[in-house]
């Protein structure tokens, strides 16, 4: 069977002998048929909003309304939504004074070349974009503290305004359960050490902090208090199918509405795991899987489908290097992930340092299987991680050879296959 791994703004193929392939797994909603165009299903969302009243009357009166929308790391079809949004605070208040508020969380800045490829020319240069910076402090306010005991401080911008709106996407979310909704505030918005207290190593541990999972999640419960005392008001997210098209819209509550959109993908997304010796995966191509920070997403999802002592192949891009400093540093002074896991739930939650949870999760993988990384990175970069280049020239892996090298590495010449094709678009349960 030749199976596609979405790759970049590619992809790469690999043939699986029939007799070691166990299954593929995949999203339903990378099949699933809209019943109407993406502009379409925007506007009906918007016009029937979740438990809220419609936008244009809650703008009624406003004159400052912020508009939080994703980074270049997710991939937000703004170019449909955005330009609906505004029309419809305009037609509550046309002298309405917006401002778009990228929401970066922890993220490097956008560079104008993402801005104008998210928005089009004409939302880049006619409207007042603000990104978020985590470490601005005179640009911060503090709302309290969280259910975790965490400080709540967010972007002034988003306190000060009259009324507050986000943007986003629902997909499967590896900690935090999904995607979307009040991700908006926090992280998206919110300070520094706020997120790093909010993904600290006790929750990272927690048996529901895991993907598909709101209700007794502890990152949640603190995601949902931020978007409340932040008066987030109201929210349009979509899911998209593997062309990043909207199939589904859902508008109005901040957490309703997120939770209806999170239902309707859990019943496209929910797969039955089949464990393999080797899970072949990616991680959605671009844009997320620009770095090997990201890539630890979809290993997530082979973690949750494979033989225990199975290895792991990942095919994704990384065309922005590793993603992090800190991410990389952590395997500086150790080559155990055993040490480095040690060291992190050591930490107490005002201890978190950043890009910890990512590592904590990696680390656990690593613990217990062995990675393939087929990417267009240095081969030594994906050494120093803790992983094993894939065979063939970066940028060019070749997903057969991979799995011949997995073979080797169990012993195996007959080692059973599962392929996830995009693994961050799959709850396997």
């Amino acid at each position: 069977m030749k199976v596609s791994i979405p790759y970049g703004k590619s992809a790469v193929f690999c043939d699986v002998p029939d007799a070691r392939l166990k299954g593929v797994l995949y999203s339903r909603a990378h099949d699933y048929k809209a019943k109407a165009s993406e502009i379409d299903l925007t506007r009906e969302a918007l016009k029937k909003p979740i438990d809220s009243p419609p936008l244009r009357e809650l703008a009624r009166g406003k004159e400052r309304v912020v508009v939080i929308t994703s980074d270049h790391t997710r991939p937000v079809p703004s170019r449909v939504t955005m330009p609906l949004l505004l029309e419809e605070i305009r037609a509550g208040n046309d002298n309405a004074d917006i401002v778009i508020l990228v929401a970066t969380g922890l993220h490097r800045d956008m560079t104008g070349d993402e801005i104008a490829d998210r928005f089009g020319p004409e939302i880049a240069s006619g409207e007042k974009i603000v990104v978020h910076d985590c470490h601005d402090d005179k640009n911060l306010v503090s709302l309290g503290t969280l259910p975790s005991g965490g400080e709540l401080v967010i972007n002034r911008l988003a306190v000060d305004c009259d009324l507050l709106v986000a943007e986003g996407f629902i997909e499967p979310h590896f900690f935090a359960g999904f995607s979307g909704g009040r991700k908006a505030v926090l992280p998206g918005i919110a300070g520094y050490k706020t997120v790093l207290a909010n993904h600290c190593a006790e929750f990272i541990s927690h048996d529901r902090a895991r993907t598909g999972i709101l209700d007794g999640n502890p990152i949640h419960k603190d995601m949902i208090f931020a978007a409340k005392t932040a008066k987030l008001a109201f929210i349009l997210n979509v899911v998209l199918d593997a062309d990043k098209k909207v199939v589904a819209a859902f508008a109005g509550d901040a957490d309703t509405a997120h939770r209806g959109g999170c239902e309707f993908l859990k019943g496209l997304a929910g797969v039955k795991a089949i464990p393999a010796d080797v899970v072949v995966t990616g991680n959605g191509g671009y844009p997320l899987d620009q770095n090997l920070y990201q890539a630890v997403k979809c290993m997530t999802g082979a973690e949750a489908s494979i033989n225990p002592g199975g290895v792991i192949v990942v095919a994704s891009e990384c065309s922005d290097g590793h993603g992090g400093a800190a991410f990389y540093d952590a395997f500086k002074d150790t080559r155990s992930p055993e040490e480095v896991m040690r060291g992190i739930c050591a930490r107490g939650r005002d201890e978190t340092l950043p890009d910890q949870w990512q590592i904590q999760i990696f680390m656990r993988i690593l613990m217990k299987h062995k990675v393939i990384m087929a990417a267009s990175v240095p081969p030594e970069m994906i050494e120093h991680l803790g992983m094993i280049p894939a065979p063939g020239v970066p940028g060019s892996p070749s997903l057969e050879a991979a799995m011949a090298m997995a073979g080797e590495i169990l012993g195996k010449n007959d080692a059973s296959v599962t392929v996830i094709p995009d693994g961050v678009s799959v709850i396997v349960e």
